[in-house]
């Protein structure tokens, strides 16, 4: 998988997974534009923010001309139905589904032959937990959104969305409950995210488009019932 030169912006590429992503781009010598409202040597800004976006584009087109891969990986705001207000709920939209809908808008003129976009979903599209409204709606949107991108760019441009599962960004290791969960053995790490990005930028996945590829260790797949197989319910 050659990347060099490739011009690769990636959203919320600070921390976490998106760091992950950047610093793997960047080894194979792409070209990395990371945008992210929190401080650091990237550029800074509030992709909720419609202007953001669009001097952000101005200033990525203004350098390089043309893009290869758009990431959408910013974290939308996790608040249920009791405590998330109306502007947190329309917030973590913005930020989760508006923000990579009107960058690939923006970008869309200017994506090369072979060009992608990577939405980064999560498994919560499909399974939640309690009070987790506003985070699971905006990645549902996301995972929506994929599909219809990828018909309206049919021809030019590849979209597919990754839904991770739980991920530890700190790279922590688990034992016991934890890791037994889930069928793969353990929790995964930002890398698991950071290598399917990259397949799935690369020639390699050139016939995979409109896709959703969950990475969950298998956690989504494991039928869970009170009393079966060791599995107990508790409050």
């Amino acid at each position: 998988m050659s990347f060099e030169n490739k011009v690769v912006v990636i959203t919320g590429g600070a921390h976490g997974i998106g760091k992950a992503i950047a610093e793997s781009f960047r080894k194979e010598g792409a070209l990395v534009e990371v945008i992210d409202i929190a401080s650091g040597d990237h550029y800074i800004g509030d992709i909720s923010k419609k202007d953001a976006l669009e001097v952000f584009a101005s200033y990525v087109l203004d350098k390089y001309g043309h893009v290869d891969y758009l990431i959408n990986n910013a974290l939308p705001l996790m608040k249920g139905i009791d405590e998330c207000s109306y502007e947190e709920f329309q917030y973590a939209l913005s930020v989760g589904v508006t923000a990579p809908f009107y960058l690939s808008k923006l970008f869309s003129e200017h994506f090369t032959k072979g060009g992608v976009i990577i939405n980064i979903s999560s498994s919560r599209d499909r399974m939640s937990q309690p009070q987790t409204e506003s985070y699971t709606a905006a990645k549902g949107g996301i995972a929506a959104l994929t599909h219809a991108l990828a018909v309206s760019f049919s021809g030019k441009v590849r979209v597919n969305s990754i839904s991770p599962g739980w991920i530890d960004t700190e790279y922590r290791e688990y034992e016991g409950a934890d890791a037994l969960q889930q069928p793969a053995g353990r929790v995964g790490n930002p890398m698991d995210i950071a290598n399917m990005v990259l397949f799935l930028c690369s020639d390699k996945a050139g016939f995979i488009t409109g896709e959703n590829i969950c990475i969950d260790g298998g956690m989504t797949k494991q039928m869970i019932y009170h009393g079966d197989h060791g599995w107990k319910m508790e409050r």
